[in-house]
């Protein structure tokens, strides 16, 4: 189905309205059919989603013997809500028989002699359950269904990689890890413009890589602000329209932005600013960026932080502390708090 606007803000709909991953397809689709698990970590929004789903769009139109389930776990609060979504996603496509525990649920699926490959995103959610030793629980059933391989995927970067990168936790060394970057900015460019010319307007370049700057390649923020620009309509884009969209989506989320705000202290509102007005901050208790935002002291800042970075209000990349909602770091580095 041809969609009224390429620029899709939510879901998957076929590889035609979906950016490059070429290569993470090709890493994820190979791991899996040679029988290696996969953990897949990249920021909220950055489309891990959509390249699971890409992944196996393509598996399903090449080996159609094998079965895909994706299932998401970020709402799920404890062991039983999580055994209920997996027997909900996996086991109606298998059997209409009902499972209630886990060890059933593994045991079906092992006697099925079914290639099935399950993605379960948010994965790091299962550390917040309340029952102990959930890890280790999953990893003795998993490692013993030779016919069914895995995606662990997963938004909070250091609690995925702790989870499969340290000796002391169950699943350690027992995936390939993929880390999922931005779209390479000239790929990105030459997917935008496509459908733009092919309604015969055009992007051009300089505008394209201003909103490129903008949200740092941030694939989310980039289709929703692109969506809006092939909304407008006009011949050409400017770096103008791109200021006047992103405008457009503050105003209407800045309600949700303010109530998030009033749920903070003072400290951590103080911070959070400061880091938008920087964009990135190495070293958020460092003398200069204290003075320079006349913060308090290092061990009240790191507090502060601390808790920002548990509310998914900041997120830590390899350059740094940097405002998670690419937005709302414009918002705030423009609003008079």
């Amino acid at each position: 189905m041809k969609l009224n606007n390429p620029f899709l803000v939510y879901g998957y709909n076929g590889p035609t309205y979906f950016c490059d991953r070429e290569q993470e397809t090709s890493k994820m689709t190979s791991a899996l059919h040679n029988e290696r698990n996969l953990t897949l970590i990249a920021p909220r929004r950055m489309g891990k989603t959509g390249l699971i789903k890409n992944v196996f769009h393509h598996i399903g139109e090449e080996q159609k013997d094998i079965l895909c389930f994706y299932l998401d776990i970020y709402s799920t609060r404890d062991l039983k809500a999580f055994v209920q979504l997996l027997a909900q996603t996996v086991l109606g496509h298998l059997d209409s028989l009902s499972q209630s525990t886990l060890k059933e649920i593994f045991d079906y699926i092992a006697h099925s002699g079914k290639r099935c490959y399950i993605a379960i995103d948010e994965f790091q959610q299962i550390t917040e359950y309340p029952e102990q030793g959930v890890e280790a629980l999953l990893r003795s059933y998993i490692q013993f269904v030779p016919n069914v391989h895995f995606v662990f995927a997963g938004s909070k970067m250091h609690l995925m990689e702790e989870m499969f990168t340290s000796a002391k936790r169950p699943f350690y060394q027992s995936t390939q890890l993929v880390l999922l970057k931005e779209i390479p900015q000239d790929t990105y460019y030459a997917f935008a413009n496509h459908f733009f010319k092919e309604v015969q307007r055009e992007l051009p370049q300089e505008a394209f890589r201003y909103l490129y700057a903008l949200v740092n390649g941030h694939t989310w923020y980039m289709q929703v602000t692109l969506n809006r620009l092939y909304e407008m309509g006009g011949k050409n884009i400017s770096n103008e329209q791109v200021d006047n969209a992103i405008r457009d989506i503050l105003e209407e989320q800045e309600p949700i932005y303010q109530n998030s705000l009033n749920l903070l202290t003072a400290n951590q509102v103080g911070i959070l600013k400061a880091i938008a007005m920087e964009g990135c901050v190495k070293s958020v208790n460092s003398n200069e960026f204290i003075r320079k935002y006349q913060l308090k002291t290092p061990s009240s800042v790191n507090v502060a932080v601390k808790s920002l970075l548990n509310k998914e209000l900041l997120y830590v990349t390899p350059d740094g502390y940097i405002v998670y909602d690419r937005f709302m770091s414009r918002w705030l580095k423009e609003a008079i708090l």
